[in-house]
């Protein structure tokens, strides 16, 4: 799948990418509602990525892979 016309904003060591609408990337249909939701969405609050060599970022399905940190609220 290709993604186009969206945007990266960089600042430092973060990111963000932005669609045509605030939380678009991350499903959110225009007024907001997660209820009109995208099927696929890029990616939503508290996914977390690892960073392979030939820069794929593979989604790791529990943060508690990485550490043995509390779990996120």
């Amino acid at each position: 799948m290709l993604w186009v016309d969206y945007n990266i904003h960089q600042a430092g060591d973060h990111f963000r990418i932005e669609g045509d609408w605030p939380g678009e990337v991350m499903g959110l249909s225009k007024d907001g509602k997660s209820k009109d939701a995208k099927e696929n969405p890029l990616y939503k609050p508290g996914d977390v990525f690892r960073v392979e060599e030939n820069g794929w970022l593979t989604k790791i399905e529990s943060a508690s892979k990485l550490c043995s940190c509390p779990p996120l609220v």
